[in-house]
């Protein structure tokens, strides 16, 4: 469990603090909208009404002693800018900042963000490979080049094993799991038989899994 320093209840902070609450996570939340306060409170440990651009409200949260501190302001790029600096300036350990593009990000980064996160963008790739796609149910990018992809088995893979399909020397990708009755079960072996029914885990290139799975 963490304790975690939310800054911006909008949509997207408010989604997120609905995770981490889900997540088992102890979550302070912050917006200087009292509504966007009153929206959170039932799935945020604490929260407060205030303007995260001032330097005395932040050293009362007691910044510090979070064990990641989020800013999720979207529309207000100065006010984003500012809390960043503010969290670091005053001892916060690891800052997490929203970024609304590239140029916003290298401003975030050189004045005390540590990560930051590009939600829209990140949301936009993900639908256009996901949906761009014939068999493909869900994917995660690890870095620019490796992603991991849950996949429909090819018809033409049905019913042979994994040894006879060689899939790591033929495609170039890893099977990682097989997902059985919802639930995702990593036990595979040479003689791991596929079938139609149950879709797969795999760790590759999108461009290698794209040919091998003719997506």
């Amino acid at each position: 469990m963490k304790n975690i320093l939310l800054i911006g209840m909008g949509r997207f902070g408010k989604t997120m603090a609905v995770e981490l609450d889900k997540l088992g996570h102890q979550v302070m939340a912050v917006d200087n909208r009292e509504r966007c306060i009153n929206e959170c409170v039932d799935f945020v440990t604490n929260a407060q009404i205030g303007d995260s651009t001032n330097p005395e409200f932040l050293k009362g949260l007691g910044v510090e002693s979070y064990d990641v501190c989020i800013v999720t302001i979207k529309k207000d790029f100065q006010s984003s800018l500012e809390t960043t600096t503010l969290l670091k300036d005053l001892g916060a350990k690891f800052v997490v900042s929203r970024a609304a593009s590239d140029f916003h990000a290298r401003f975030l980064l050189r004045n005390g963000a540590d990560k930051v996160v590009f939600p829209e963008k990140q949301m936009a790739k993900w639908t256009a490979v996901r949906y761009s796609s014939n068999h493909m149910l869900d994917y995660v990018e690890i870095d620019e080049n490796v992603s991991i992809f849950e996949l429909d088995v090819p018809e033409s893979w049905v019913g042979k094993t994994l040894a006879q399909i060689d899939v790591r020397k033929k495609y170039n990708i890893n099977v990682l799991g097989m997902f059985i009755d919802g639930k995702l079960s990593t036990v595979m072996g040479p003689d791991t038989v596929f079938t139609a029914e149950h879709p797969i885990l795999v760790l590759g290139n999108y461009k290698d899994v794209q040919k091998s799975f003719k997506l």
